[in-house]
This record gives structure tokens, sequence and C-alpha cells, in this order.
């Protein structure tokens, strides 16, 4: 069995934001060579997340408008966590998305089902973070 590792770095300017990895995740698959077995992708950071969705621009709205209402971001006086930060709500966005996804690889390609696309999650942006992608298999 083979085994390959990569980070994929991001720097968001902004506090919130959807990104489509998935172009830089089958470049992944194309370097290790593997044609069978599994992709783990998973945000190496707790205020980010990784999920797999449509990406349709709707949706990405529909996403950010309902993550604020579930955790607002202000007042940030509303978390004990936010005693010298400001982030407790990125982290319950996370904790909502998701840490990780795992992909089966066919014959070279990721199995995806119709629309189906690997996103990076940032919740608490301007800094940078990173993505792990693991892929095993033969």
């Amino acid at each position: 069995m083979k085994s390959y590792r990569k980070e994929l770095w991001f720097n968001v300017p902004a506090r919130r934001a959807l990104i489509n990895i998935t172009p830089q995740v089958e470049e992944c698959l194309r370097e290790s060579g593997i044609k069978e077995g599994l992709i783990l992708c998973n945000a190496m950071h707790i205020t980010a997340s990784v999920f797999i969705n449509d990406d349709e621009s709707g949706l990405h709205q529909d996403y950010d408008t309902w993550l604020e209402r579930l955790a607002p971001h202000e007042p940030v006086s509303q978390y004990r966590h936010n005693v010298g930060e400001d982030n407790a709500d990125a982290h319950m966005k996370r904790q909502i998305m998701g840490r990780e996804v795992v992909v089966a690889v066919t014959n070279g390609k990721m199995d995806f089902g119709p629309w189906e696309q690997i996103f990076y999650g940032e919740f608490d942006g301007r800094r940078r973070k990173r993505v792990l992608v693991k892929i095993i298999g033969e």
C-alpha cells in the first residue's frame, strides 16, 4: 500500500469564506499515483472546516446566513471563550460544518456523487491555516 501526504495552506483575508479545494485535492491525487484507495482531507485548525457539498453561490450565502444565525459573531461578550479573544463563534461554526471528509478513489478519480465538491470553510480568517490531504491505497 502507498501513502501520500501534503498540506494545503490558506491565508483568507476575510473573517469567513468558503473555498472550493477540489482542484488542489485532484492535483494531490495525480501526484500520489494512487488509483484505488481513500483520500482524507481535514482542517488542521479548530476554527476551520472541510466539507463536501455543491459549489453554488446561493447555497454558500445560505450557509453563511444560517451559521451566523446559529452562532453569531457579535456581540463577542456573549461567549465565555471570548475573554481576551473574539472567535468563539468560529469554533462553533467549525463544529457544525465538520472537521474532515473521506473520499473514495476509483480508477484514479475521486468517486463523487452528482455535484459533490470539497470545500475549505474559514470562520476566523486573516492568518495562515492548513488542510491535510492524506491518500492511501494502491
